[in-house]
């Protein structure tokens, strides 16, 4: 394990996590149940999901060129980038604060049910599976964005209000841009000199 990368691995997935949907179906489950119960069903189902997206960056660095998997990773982390400023730049704060918080009013079931169900496809996990083919330390990887997203999760159970009216949604989404427009930009650095 490489705690450099740990520490690489692990503002990148807190950034791109913290004004996510899922925090807001913990804030929710929260205040209908013991924040530690709600905090173990969504470490545990992100837990899982890490396991699975570290999975498949691995398994993407094993079966494709280096080079390709590079150009792969520059392209998926453009495409975050933009996806985070054009969600940071889509409705004013209000208005994306409250289509958050209502899009798991409905939901029914255990946090581990939600989390795990609202995780799929999200760009937290598409985020660790690039982290896992980028850097070719599975472990590292895992480890920083499973220590980030139950941050996230703890955040959420226990500050998850108080903490969004302090910091904007749409100020962590631009953050997010920026640190995914660099690692964009190392990316390709290392796809050209590959």
């Amino acid at each position: 394990m490489h705690l450099s990368i740990v520490l690489s691995v692990f503002p990148v997935i807190f950034l791109g996590e913290l004004p996510d949907k899922t925090m807001f179906a913990s804030l929710v489950l929260a205040s209908r149940g013991k924040a530690a119960l709600v905090w173990l069903g969504a470490a545990t189902a992100f837990a899982l999901h890490v396991v699975i997206a570290v999975t498949i960056g691995a398994g993407l660095f094993a079966l494709l060129p280096h080079r390709a998997v590079e150009g792969f990773v520059t392209a998926m982390f453009a495409a975050g980038a933009v996806l985070a400023f054009m969600e940071a730049a889509r409705e004013d704060e209000q208005a994306l604060v409250e289509r958050e918080e209502h899009s798991h009013r409905r939901v029914a079931g255990t946090a581990f049910a939600v989390i795990f169900i609202a995780e799929w496809g999200d760009l937290t996990q598409i985020l660790t599976a690039n982290l896992a083919a980028h850097y070719h330390s599975p472990v590292s990887v895992a480890v920083g964005a499973t220590a980030a997203l139950w941050a996230v999760a703890a955040l959420a159970v226990i500050f998850g209000q108080g903490l969004m009216r302090k910091v904007p949604v749409r100020r962590v989404r631009r953050a997010t841009g920026v640190v995914l427009v660099v690692l964009t930009v190392v990316s390709a650095v290392a796809t050209i000199r590959g």
